[in-house]
């Protein structure tokens, strides 16, 4: 059975990350806000077009929203979605850029070892 009232939950977390409104949120997507909300309550079923639009406004992939994170991630989200709650849009884009790069040269030192 699908729990939309989780997946509904997974969307919220990633649109308060990004520091979209549900009104930015439904407007990128082309649904009304009514229906954003509807969604991230589980109140009504979502249909995989408006999940793949979501995802796609969100920068995530489909099972990002499907699927909650492991635990031990779980706090790391909930931290960094903390942190870029007042950020502006530039500064969330900044903070993902050094994100990326940091990733990227984690990877590439943790082969040294």
């Amino acid at each position: 059975m699908i729990d939309y009232y989780r997946i509904g939950q997974q969307i919220r977390k990633y649109r308060k990350a990004h520091g979209f409104s549900q009104e930015e949120l439904a407007e990128k997507i082309g649904i009304s806000v009514t229906h954003m909300s509807h969604i991230e309550t589980g109140n009504t079923k979502l249909s995989l077009p408006v999940l793949v639009d979501i995802a796609h406004a969100l920068e995530v992939r489909t099972d990002d929203l499907l699927n909650e994170a492991p635990p031990e991630r779980q706090i790391t989200f909930e931290e960094l979605a903390a942190t870029l709650e007042n950020c502006t849009t530039q500064q969330i884009r900044i903070i993902n850029e050094i994100a990326k790069a940091t990733k990227i040269a984690l990877e590439k030192y943790s082969d040294v070892e």
